[in-house]
């Protein structure tokens, strides 16, 4: 069974080989070839999945090495794939939502002249995610680390005739750079302390570290974390991602990719675990995230930049629970997995949305869609459901644990954190019902529209899907779209109830993140009353606001925080204020003092000796005569020093 690891990340890594470089002569078939090595991937993890069911919970840790990297004296670089229980759920996660969303992305490229090289990319970022969940050691995590972030470049700005995607592409590259930094000192960190960077010594002996060098190691790796899983502050990048193609925003920024910091952090659980100011810095960025992506995704008319504030917000909570320590390991990969299905549901249904309306973003142009769109609508509704928690869905299990740990924590910090969460699940209500009720409630807003022009550059929208004054005419999407939206749909009906009943997923991970049981102020029914409590205001204020009444076709200019909400709370401001222009004026002091003292130092330096030499050159003129007269001087006083020692 070992043996077969590698084949999870061999067979995407295939189909981005061949798609990339065989060249035309693939374009007919190429989003199959794509489609089938990731579903293949997906059936290899299903049987290894039924393998480490038949062992025992202590045993079910399996390596393969494959080959010695870097075998440089003590210095040892291992090229060693590890699975268990942790690595494989994201593995099952990664290969089943990515499978589904290739299919999904047959239909919705099949117009795009470059779906071949799009395939390409899906294929190679699943081979890098997977190559990052599967590593045994931090080095070549970092490896699949840094393969993420490029597939991530190039999958955002896919569409690079569109200046606002090649910016994004950009910027999403840049600040993770920063994240990246952070990495990277950290397995410095790591091996300075432990002379290793593998799993298994590292977190073995993370107890035996000075909780100063542990809290340092953590802290960079919630750098890296908040870099990939857009938290604040290096959240800026994951709105501006939204100007790729939808299937890469449910993919990348929904299910996989923005996971990534999370299961870092699990995975050094135990360095967290001895470094209690970490954690709870771990917590504090969650809950302002958490809020950060909730009040902007209030704000925004572009449905998919709605749903990036919805994302950022999730995570936010998964990173909390993360930081809660033993007691919300369980719970924050829980969540981890249940937001994986309805979030890509979310987004795949907002691309099939912008599918029959022409690539249409703006939810104030939508309306009414539920009755041209009937699939579209219930499978977009059960993923709503989810996400705001409603009882019974998969957003209800997994969110409530969080909260209930929360308030678990005990303290202060306790009551703080778990107000946090309770807000933040008032906010997912209203902003998610906002979306719900502009696109597919109220009239028809978007009869007299222009058509807008599509994202591709080959896709045309075609006659019949055009009203007779060009205005959008919304179409059901194909099923190779729709069956996609469906499944998603079931696991976020099921997914959590799945994992809740008997404690099945804290069973499964419990042995790789361990778990501990919190003393809540708060019994589990009281706080369900209060996140239904939560759910009821959220809804009914979104009801009052955009149900009660037309939705005009213009944002009115709203308060000071929906116009700060609509800018993105000015992080871009913040981050020109002080990083662009701070940076500019940092580097120009730089330069300033570099030409002035230490050049002045060193070229002052050279023009004191040139001057010096030049003095002294003086005396070799050339004439016998002045030589005579020095060698007459020096005679004459060696002379008399002699009769000096002498006479004294």
């Amino acid at each position: 069974m070992e043996n077969l690891i590698a084949l999870l990340i061999a067979a995407p890594l295939l189909g981005a080989v061949v798609l990339l470089l065989g060249g035309r002569r693939l374009d007919a078939v190429g989003h199959w070839v794509g489609t089938l090595l990731s579903t293949a991937s997906f059936v290899v993890g299903l049987v290894l999945f039924a393998g480490l069911l038949g062992k025992d919970a202590e045993h079910r840790t399996w390596t393969q090495h494959l080959w010695s990297w870097i075998p440089v004296g003590d210095f040892q670089a291992d090229v060693t794939l590890r699975l268990d229980q942790l690595s494989m759920t994201f593995v099952l996660l990664i290969t089943g939502v990515g499978s589904l969303i290739h299919l999904y992305s047959i239909g919705y490229m099949e117009h795009d002249e470059r779906r071949r090289r799009f395939f390409g990319y899906l294929n190679l970022f699943l081979a890098a995610m997977l190559l990052l969940v599967l590593a045994d050691n931090y080095l070549l995590l970092y490896v699949g680390w840094e393969g993420v972030g490029l597939a991530s470049y190039l999958l955002i700005g896919f569409w690079q005739h569109k200046p606002s995607a090649a910016t994004a592409a950009k910027k999403a590259f840049l600040v993770n750079r920063v994240g990246d930094v952070g990495l990277s000192i950290a397995i410095m960190l790591m091996f300075t302390t432990f002379g290793t960077f593998a799993f298994g010594p590292v977190l073995e002996h993370a107890g035996d570290a000075s909780e100063g060098r542990l809290t340092a190691i953590g802290l960079m790796l919630l750098l890296a974390a908040c870099g990939k899983s857009a938290q604040v502050p290096l959240q800026s990048w994951l709105g501006d991602a939204m100007e790729g193609p939808t299937p890469v925003s449910a993919l990348i920024h929904a299910a996989t990719m923005v996971t990534a910091g999370v299961y870092l952090i699990v995975r050094s659980a135990a360095i967290f675990n001895g470094a209690p100011d970490a954690q709870l810095v771990v917590t504090v960025v969650g809950g302002v995230t958490l809020l950060f992506g909730a009040i902007v995704g209030c704000a925004k008319d572009d449905i998919k930049k709605a749903l990036a504030g919805s994302t950022m917000s999730q995570i936010g909570y998964m990173v909390l629970a993360a930081g809660l320590g033993p007691i919300g390991y369980v719970f924050a990969i829980m969540h981890l997995v249940t937001h994986g299905f309805f979030k890509a549901g979310l987004f795949l249904g907002a691309g099939s949305v912008m599918h029959g309306m022409n690539d249409e973003v703006d939810m104030r142009k939508y309306g009414g869609l539920r009755k041209y769109m009937p699939i579209t609508f219930v499978t977009f509704g059960l993923g709503y459901l989810a996400i705001i928690g409603f009882p019974g869905l998969s957003g209800f299990f997994s969110k409530d644990k969080i909260i209930e740990a929360a308030f678990a924590k005990g303290g202060a910090e306790g009551w703080i954190l778990g107000g946090v969460a309770l807000l933040g699940a008032a906010i997912t209500a209203f902003y998610m019902t906002r979306v719900m009720l502009m696109t597919f409630f109220g009239e028809p807003r978007w009869k007299n529209q222009p058509t807008k022009s599509p994202e591709a550059p080959s896709a045309e929208p075609a006659a019949e899907h055009q009203g007779a004054h060009g205005e959008p005419h919304p179409h059901e999407s194909p099923r190779t779209m729709t069956i996609p939206m469906i499944v998603l749909a079931v696991g976020s009906v099921a997914g959590g109830a799945f994992f809740d009943v008997g404690d099945r997923f804290l069973h499964w991970l419990e042995p790789v993140t361990g778990h501990s049981e919190g003393h809540s102020p708060l019994s589990a029914l009281t706080v369900t009353g209060a996140t239904m409590v939560c759910l009821v205001l959220g809804v009914g204020l979104a009801w009052a606001q955009y149900g009660r009444k037309p939705v005009p076709a213009h944002a009115p200019r709203g308060s000071v925080l929906t116009r700060a909400a609509r800018r993105d709370l000015y992080q871009d401001d913040f981050n020109h204020v002080v990083l662009v222009r701070g940076g500019e004026h940092l580097t120009r002091s730089l330069v300033y003092v570099d030409h002035t003292l230490v050049d002045g130092v060193v070229n002052g330096s050279a023009a004191g000796f040139g001057g010096l030499s030049g003095r002294l050159r003086r005396v070799q003129n050339g004439f016998a005569r002045s030589y005579a007269v020095s060698m007459f001087g020096g005679a004459a006083l060696l002379v008399a020093a002699t009769l000096l020692m002498r006479a004294v």
